[in-house]
Parts: structure tokens; C-alpha cells; sequence
């Protein structure tokens, strides 16, 4: 019962998480982070997650993002951060100190590791709440 419990997830994982491009519909900022990150990397995989709800910022912002950027260009940048640095030059108007991202979560991956992933059973889930930054913010009610 339980190993049946454990497949049917481990397929719904895979059935959700390796459709070819996949990101949420939202406001500009979401629209212009999905259109820069197809037309930079032509991603096999690509998720944009708004996480602003997360955080203490007001109803339906567009501050707090996730993108899951799976390509083969990033089969020459082997590292982590070679990899967050592409994506950080694709967005650089978005995350600049005056541009409308405070915070951006980023999984960028060559196609082979996202499927030994998937294969895994694994996912990416959504970042932690906010836990209140420095304290200075009233609570979000």
C-alpha cells in the first residue's frame, strides 16, 4: 500500500514537473521575467513562481520570485553560481536596486540533472515563508 502511495506520487511529480515549459500567468513583472528567460536560454522546462504572497508585501505584488530554468546552455557553466549569474545578466533590469524584484530564487539546471531529479521522485518546492526580514515590518495580517 504504502510503495503504491510513494509511485503514484513520484508520477504525479514527473507529470507536473517535466511538461516543456510551464510558468504562471501573472502581472508584468512575471510576464517580462518568462519572456527574458525563453528568449535567453530556450528552456526545455521553465517555472515562474510569484512568492510575494508569501511575504509582507502588499496584495497581488509582484516583489518575491522563484524561476526554475532548465536549458543545455548551461551545460558549459558548470557551477551553481555561473549558473545564477546568466540569469541574474538576463535580469539584471528586474533585480537592479530600483527595478520592482527584491528577492529571486533561482534552480537552474542542465535537462540530464532535472531528469536524474525527477527520476529521484524529487521536486522543487515553494521557498519558506517570510519570516519577518530585520523585524521592522508590522505583522501581515
Amino acid at each position: 500500500m504504502l510503495s503504491n502511495t510513494i509511485g503514484r506520487r513520484q508520477q504525479y511529480f514527473r507529470s507536473i514537473m517535466s511538461s516543456a515549459t510551464r510558468f504562471s500567468s501573472g502581472g508584468p513583472v512575471s510576464e517580462a521575467i518568462t519572456t527574458k528567460l525563453q528568449q535567453a536560454f530556450s528552456p526545455t522546462h521553465l517555472e515562474v513562481r510569484n512568492e510575494s504572497h508569501m511575504h509582507n508585501v502588499p496584495q497581488n505584488s509582484e516583489t518575491h520570485f522563484k524561476v526554475i530554468v532548465i536549458s543545455d546552455k548551461f551545460k558549459d557553466a558548470k557551477t551553481p553560481i555561473k549558473r545564477h549569474r546568466l540569469i541574474n545578466e538576463t535580469l539584471r533590469e528586474e533585480v537592479a536596486a530600483d527595478g520592482p524584484v527584491h528577492a529571486l530564487s533561482i534552480v537552474a539546471m542542465t535537462p540530464d540533472k532535472w531528469q536524474a531529479k525527477l527520476d529521484q521522485g524529487e521536486s522543487v518546492g515553494p521557498s519558506p515563508n517570510c519570516r519577518g526580514g530585520d523585524g521592522s515590518l508590522p505583522p501581515k495580517h
